[in-house]
């Protein structure tokens, strides 16, 4: 994957925190709301796994594995760029009668967040998204590149056991090429009530909206939500979850549920 492997860096990252003793280890409930930070100041390594029911013509089921790690940067004493990659890995279901199913990469999107390094109130970060065209099959992305911005705005009170927010972006395809242009939106609110123990209940619905689309096939608009908990790997906090949506809106072809399962691998410093 142009070189780098994540399998070997998260393997590397969980072996050296497994034996450093150079950190306090903060608290189930403080690594809870620092993985429901979309900028904490934190390296991280989630694996989201996404399938979708009911998807296409045949009605298929879709699966993308979403490998998303994110590293943050020191700007200055004030500022923090925090970046957060997303690699897909889609299996997708036969659209038509002897088509089969398709295996491999999507498009990968990079993401930059300016961000206050002591958020004084709400804590946000605001940056720009770029899309690049890294598929490995025609079925599985867009020949264009694409850039945009993008935003995330959230609440997080120590004292409180809500942490909630929004992150919001839109990507424009750029250049020319053979597959059509787009212009995607993307609003994910999110919204986590900790318990003690580090466990959590959570709902963060991903609404997109294809602007390129006609009206009545242009939105998907989910509903539901789940659970989460933090475990431990030795000395390795890992934020696992599990929860399950259901597209009240949604184009002809798109899914109808979808289950939602992450483990994320957790860097404190």
């Amino acid at each position: 994957m142009r070189g780098f492997t994540f399998g070997t860096a998260a393997a590397a990252a969980c072996a050296f925190a497994l034996t450093s003793n150079a950190y306090a280890a903060p608290s189930a409930e403080e690594l809870a709301k620092l993985a429901q930070n979309p900028i904490g100041n934190l390296v991280s390594v989630p694996f989201q796994n996404n399938t979708n029911f009911n998807v296409g013509p045949k009605d298929g089921t879709q699966n993308i594995l979403n490998i998303q790690p994110v590293v943050p940067f020191s700007a200055s004493k004030d500022w923090n760029i925090i970046t957060r990659t997303i690699l897909p890995v889609i299996s997708q279901p036969s659209f038509a009668d002897g088509q089969g199913r398709t295996n491999g990469i999507g498009d990968l999107q990079f993401n930059a967040f300016l961000s206050p390094s002591v958020p004084h109130g709400l804590i946000w970060g605001v940056g720009a998204i770029a899309q690049a065209p890294t598929h490995s099959n025609d079925r599985l992305g867009n020949d264009r590149w694409g850039l945009g911005p993008t935003f995330v705005v959230l609440h997080l009170d120590p004292k409180s056991p809500w942490v909630y927010g929004v992150l919001v972006n839109n990507v424009w395809s750029i250049g020319s090429g053979d597959d059509a242009s787009y212009n995607n939106f993307l609003l994910q609110p999110f919204l986590n009530y900790n318990l003690p123990g580090g466990t959590y209940l959570t709902t963060s619905p991903v609404v997109t909206a294809d602007w390129k689309a006609d009206s009545s096939q242009r939105w998907t608009v989910p509903l539901g939500g789940g659970i989460g908990h933090i475990f431990h790997l030795g000395k390795l906090p890992v934020n696992t979850q599990l929860s399950a949506y259901y597209n009240v809106e949604t184009p002809d072809n798109g899914a109808d549920w979808q289950l939602r399962v992450q483990v994320q691998l957790m860097f404190p410093k």
